[in-house]
């Protein structure tokens, strides 16, 4: 049986606006976050991974920030990345494609030599990340005016 979509690193500029359109769909339309925080500086440097359908349509994304970028959203040192944004539509999910975009980001991460991914997840997602291998640890916290809980995983 062949999987319906494919996850790649998004290489070119119509790559990355899919990537933004999955995001405004998911995060401003369908969550409420304010445009103006789902979009921002980190972008530029981050790596951006993409699922998409045989027939092109967007499905997910999320996105590792690596380096100083990393330390500035984790607090924690520079082997350590920063998985965010990730993604999945409504029409997508329950597919297998968000914890696919995980595996990616954290293939990119190794690549990258880092040692170890931390998230900062959604409430409801707790269970989707423990069952990929992530440990909640800290206080629960708001972000964007949602809950949300840091998370880890050494590769």
């Amino acid at each position: 049986m062949s999987t319906p979509y494919v996850v790649r690193v998004a290489e070119d500029p119509a790559d990355r606006e899919a990537c933004f359109a999955v995001r405004k769909e998911v995060f401003v339309g369908e969550q409420g976050v304010p445009e103006d925080l789902e979009y921002d500086a980190y972008d530029a440097g981050a790596v951006h991974v993409l699922a998409v359908r045989d027939d092109g349509v967007p499905l997910g994304t999320g996105r590792l920030l690596h380096g100083e970028a990393a330390v500035a959203q984790t607090g924690a040192g520079p082997s350590v990345g920063s998985l965010g944004r990730l993604a999945v539509t409504g029409s997508a999910r329950r597919l297998g494609v968000g914890a696919a975009l995980v595996r990616a980001i954290e293939e990119a991460a190794r690549a990258r030599g880092l040692a170890a991914v931390d998230l900062h997840a959604q409430t409801h997602a707790l269970g989707f990340y423990e069952r990929l291998g992530y440990e909640p640890y800290g206080p629960e916290y708001l972000e964007a005016g949602l809950p949300h809980q840091g998370m880890r995983r050494s590769l």
